[in-house]
């Protein structure tokens, strides 16, 4: 998909959009009005009017209508890697968890060891930063704007919002990530890039918010800076991974999603490839707002990719003392339907075990589980085939 830079309509400097309030509030109905008044009411309006949902994403939540390839992603592959080692999720007594109580225990244990690793989160969200339009367009057939905001005390990064020109009252909210690219944002938005990496775009077009930000490792939307980003965020906080970084940030772009007045907070999902993989497996293990995940060619075991980069989790991980895996991170997320997708490059039929392993937590909670593996084998890219079932994974669930 080609730049569209002179499509767009630029915005003034100082049109502040003020989305300040407790960031896990629900009573949100006043002050979101009062929010709207300062974006540009007629215009925004517009876009949010009550009319008819673009197709396939349902108008409000309904029973699930279980996708109909659920069993494929729940069964073993016929062959699994020779270095693929089985994986477990046991009490700590080395017994098998078979109750949501057992469960609970163990979870609250497991969640606070990988918060411990992480380290301390760059700053608290104690309230929705205010957001900067900077231009916005309507050639997609969506409302599309792209907004500065404030992510830790003056460091300010940069995000697009997409949303449908006709949508219902409200509407599911999705986080979209980007992957390792140099443009950034504008791939997920459709600005740039691959057009089947535009998950915001597509997934506006579809009747959802969308809400996809810049990871910290791009200072500008054009080019990555890994290792110096990496470096002046681990001068500012010595104590927290990489990984701490990328989640907070991921935590403030929900924040956002679910302050935006038509955005249906029962309704959030959270979709990625590559890098963005990453952060949406971390997203849906901490933040329980986040109802489906589609995780694809992240690399869900710490072996699997560079995991122990300065930007992710460090070093630390190749530690002998280091005996955690990721697994652990799929049944933190538990019973949140989630779709890992690989195409036997960083995920694929080795990421099997950690699926196995979940699978058992998913199942104290409902029936059928809704977590699988969905392997292309077509490496690390998005193919027809996968691109169709993130989408029917999305409409069944979201």
């Amino acid at each position: 998909m080609q730049k569209q830079n002179a499509e767009t309509t630029p915005r003034k400097s100082g049109s502040i959009v003020d989305l300040s309030q407790n960031a896990t509030s629900n009573a949100l109905g006043s002050s979101r009005r009062n929010v709207m008044a300062t974006l540009h009411r007629r215009r925004f309006l517009a876009a949010c009017a009550a009319t008819s949902l673009m197709p396939h994403i349902t108008s409000a939540a309904v029973e699930p209508q279980e996708v109909s390839w659920l069993t494929e992603v729940q069964t073993p592959p016929t062959q699994l890697p020779a270095d693929a080692k089985p994986l477990h999720i046991i009490d700590r007594n080395g017994k098998p968890i078979t109750t949501q109580e057992q469960w609970q225990q163990e979870r609250s244990a497991i969640r606070k060891w990988w918060l411990d690793f992480l380290g301390p989160m760059p700053a608290k969200r104690d309230r929705v930063p205010k957001l900067e339009i900077l231009e916005e367009d309507r050639d997609a057939g969506v409302l599309r704007q792209r907004v500065r905001y404030e992510v830790e005390p003056g460091i300010t990064t940069e995000a697009y919002i997409l949303q449908p020109l006709q949508p219902k009252a409200t509407c599911p909210g999705v986080a979209v990530f980007h992957s390792t690219v140099n443009h950034s944002i504008r791939q997920p938005a459709g600005v740039e890039g691959k057009p089947e990496k535009a998950f915001g775009l597509k997934l506006a077009q579809r009747g959802c918010v969308t809400i996809s930000p810049r990871n910290y490792l791009w200072p500008t939307n054009e080019k990555i800076v890994a290792q110096p980003e990496a470096n002046r965020f681990h001068e500012r906080h010595p104590n927290s991974t990489g990984m701490a970084k990328m989640l907070h940030d991921s935590l403030v772009a929900v924040d956002i999603l679910c302050s935006l007045p038509n955005v249906d907070t029962t309704r959030i999902g959270s979709i990625g490839h590559s890098l963005g993989a990453k952060e949406v497996l971390y997203l849906a293990a901490f933040d329980e707002r986040v109802k489906v995940t589609i995780s694809s060619e992240g690399g869900v075991g710490t072996k699997f990719s560079n995991w122990n980069a300065d930007w992710y989790l460090g070093k630390g991980i190749d530690s002998p003392k280091f005996t955690r895996e990721q697994h652990e991170l799929l049944a933190l997320a538990a019973p949140q339907p989630f779709l890992l997708v690989g195409g036997d490059s960083a995920d694929g039929d080795k990421s099997w075990p950690f699926v196995e392993a979940a699978l058992p937590i998913y199942k104290l909670y409902d029936e059928p589980a809704r977590l699988g593996l969905f392997n292309h084998k077509q490496g690390h890219a998005v193919p027809p085939i996968a691109e169709q079932r993130f989408y029917e994974w999305f409409d069944a669930y979201l």
